[in-house]
């Protein structure tokens, strides 16, 4: 059977797509190259359906939820107050898998923040 290499991308409707580009790469630190291709490190990646009910995207008008390995997800959260991005309070741990945040970028995605387990 033939098999999937990875995500090839990540696409997102927006009502200002340059700005919205702007804000993942001044907030986020996504640096990509002028024909939007990003070299991520390497690292897991996570596929997971999720009941239609779930409230864990936030807005249940949101369908898919992107989430970014970061290395230190306190810097990072700090980070994101300081350049007055919208911040979600809660962060969660999970045994063997990671600590978690969220931030709402400025088209009103929910967007995982996760700091794999050592």
């Amino acid at each position: 059977m033939e098999r999937v290499l990875g995500i090839g991308g990540y696409f997102v409707r927006a009502a200002d797509p340059e700005a919205l580009g702007a804000w993942y790469r001044d907030c986020l630190g996504l640096d990509l190259d002028e024909t939007g291709v990003w070299r991520q490190q390497p690292g897991p990646t996570v596929f997971a359906p999720f009941e239609a009910s779930t409230d864990y995207f936030g807005a249940r008008t949101q369908q898919t939820m992107l989430n970014f390995r970061v290395r230190d997800l306190d810097a990072m959260l700090a980070q994101l107050r300081e350049k007055g991005a919208e911040v979600v309070d809660d962060v969660q741990e999970m045994a063997g898998v990671g600590r978690f945040g969220w931030v709402v970028d400025p088209e009103g995605n929910r967007v995982e923040l996760w700091q794999p387990a050592a």
